[in-house]
């Protein structure tokens, strides 16, 4: 078996990061936004230009309810920005997805979304331990999961082509954009 040396860098550093004293939270869910960083970061992966790939552009139906998130209580909104950026890992640590993008850039973005993953599932605990989840919650979160569903089926129908990973990535700055406004709201 062949793990790809970019596999092998992400690894050792979720090792090493989730090796470290974890860090005092208080649940202000400063750290569950998209760092300016990883926002960065995903920009700079670009490798096809969005307007030769125009013919690959699709609707991925982002969930309402992020769009629209006044709906959400803080509660929820850990919730769903935390399975937001799990899926957003997911996707970027796919076999197929080392081989289209700068193996150093997503490196990178993979271990920013791994720090933010775990300040979230720290803040996520806390607040479980603090009061009973709101109804909508699991909705919430199967929202984001079908919506990200869809973008794998996406990626295979394309055959995971560098335009389709392209309309993906620029996908994913808008999803992490909404998401971001949405947890403008909660920020003190």
């Amino acid at each position: 078996i062949t793990v790809p040396l970019a596999l092998i860098s992400v690894l050792l550093a979720l090792v090493v990061l989730g090796s470290s004293p974890a860090r005092s939270l208080d649940c202000d869910l400063r750290l569950s936004h998209s760092s300016p960083e990883t926002f960065t970061l995903l920009s700079q992966m670009e490798r096809a230009s969005i307007l030769s790939c125009l013919k690959d552009r699709t609707d991925f139906s982002f969930p309402q309810i992020l769009v629209d998130g006044n709906q959400l209580e803080e509660t929820q909104v850990t919730a769903v920005v935390h399975e937001v950026l799990q899926q957003i890992f997911n996707l970027f640590s796919k076999d197929e997805s080392f081989v289209t993008w700068n193996e150093t850039l997503l490196d990178k973005f993979l271990v920013g979304l791994y720090q933010q993953l775990h300040g979230l599932e720290t803040c996520w605990r806390e607040e479980k331990n603090m009061e009973h989840l709101p109804l909508g919650n699991e909705n919430s979160r199967l929202a984001v999961k079908r919506y990200f569903q869809t973008i794998s089926f996406y990626l295979k129908e394309k055959e995971y082509s560098r335009c389709a990973w392209e309309v993906v990535r620029v996908e994913i700055r808008r999803c992490l954009f909404l998401v971001n406004k949405v947890t403008e709201r909660f920020r003190r």
